[in-house]
């Protein structure tokens, strides 16, 4: 008869090792840690916290209240005197206003990201990090592959989603639930489970209940994470910050990208300027990056080649002080959605950059 095994606590090298795919960080990096008060996020709020301030930096616990139960409030306050008692400053964001009737997990989520991502934005801070792990990974490919989901829902959850104004990051999808409990066990720090985890109403409960085989895993999240590296690391390349959530890019400098990492760079940059939820549609990216890889007749400014695309002008001028040709992009003209910042990986490669905070 065989001895299941004893999981194994998470220690401060380990998580190291699982941080190292979402470099480059700031020199002395700055992260939110969404807590639920669950042992997931608990865990992951020490880890990250430790992480941190070995690099002079810090992590602060965000505690989103959905107001759903009466005790939510009592719980929400009782994690934040938790992790100020270990050191973590923490915040409670509460979603208020009428609950809708149906569809009340996905309202729940909704509101719960756009909390998170305020709180983020007006706190100077790129990296948000969410403590989803190799269960709920599984779980989310159960559950996508029931609906038939093609090969990019079937790759699950990704590692790193960029935002305008903050990377989300969720660098516990290899661990498991086993080894974030016994890590907090080893530490003696206490939790609460949320009722709804276990509540039939919900299908993700439902397979929790049910039990779901251990997904295989596919390489789509590491290639995934590669993308948005490159994507970064050409932003800071060619990128020049201007006012008003404006950005100048050198022609010469985009031709001289592959013609994919053109497209990521600048699908990400009309995101941002635009402020926009999703990215542009294929076929008028591509009638863009043709527009801006065309033909330059040096020392004019080409009006006639200005266009807009998903909330953004692409404007030809001249630099000031300079006969040189830059393609400026900034927000359409009497738009009040606009989003002034450009996504958060691109400063997370150069601090000195990032001139939004």
């Amino acid at each position: 008869m065989s001895v299941p095994a004893i999981p194994s606590a998470l220690g401060g090298a380990a998580f190291e090792r699982l941080m190292v795919p979402f470099a480059p960080f700031e020199r002395h990096p700055e992260l939110a840690v969404a807590v639920s008060g669950g042992r997931d996020s608990l865990c992951l709020a020490l880890l990250a916290s430790e992480w941190a301030v070995a690099r002079e930096g810090r992590a602060i616990a965000l505690i989103v209240d959905h107001g759903l139960r009466r005790e939510s409030l009592n719980e929400a306050l009782a994690t934040s005197r938790l992790l100020e008692g270990v050191g973590i400053e923490s915040a409670v964001l509460r979603w208020t206003g009428d609950k809708p009737q149906t569809g009340l997990q996905e309202a729940a989520r909704d509101a719960r990201y756009r909390l998170l991502r305020q709180a983020c934005r007006e706190r100077g801070i790129l990296h948000l990090l969410v403590a989803h792990h190799a269960d709920d990974q599984d779980e989310t490919i159960a559950m996508r592959a029931a609906r038939s989901s093609g090969p990019d829902g079937l790759a699950g959850m990704a590692a790193l989603v960029e935002w305008p104004e903050v990377r989300l990051l969720r660098p516990l999808l290899a661990v498991r639930r086993a080894a974030l409990t016994a890590t907090l066990e080893v530490r003696g720090v206490p939790w609460i489970d949320d009722p709804s985890n276990v509540d039939p109403r919900f299908e993700r409960a439902r397979l929790r209940l049910a039990g779901v085989s251990h997904a295989r895993r596919s390489d789509a999240d590491l290639v995934r994470i590669g993308h948005e590296r490159a994507a970064a690391e050409a932003g800071v390349m060619l990128l020049e910050a201007g006012e008003e959530g404006c950005v100048a890019l050198d022609p010469e400098m985009l031709q001289s990208l592959p013609l994919d990492l053109r497209g990521r760079l600048m699908s990400r940059v009309v995101q941002a300027i635009g402020g926009r939820r999703h990215q542009p549609r294929r076929e008028r990216l591509d009638r863009a990056l043709a527009r801006l890889s065309g033909p330059l007749e040096r020392g004019k400014s080409g009006r006639e080649g200005d266009f807009t695309l998903s909330g953004c002008q692409f404007l030809l001028r001249q630099a000031v002080g300079s006969r040189r040709l830059v393609w400026i992009v900034r927000p359409e003209s009497g738009r009040k959605d606009r989003q002034p910042l450009i996504p958060a990986a691109f400063f997370a490669c150069d601090p000195a950059a990032a001139t939004h905070l």
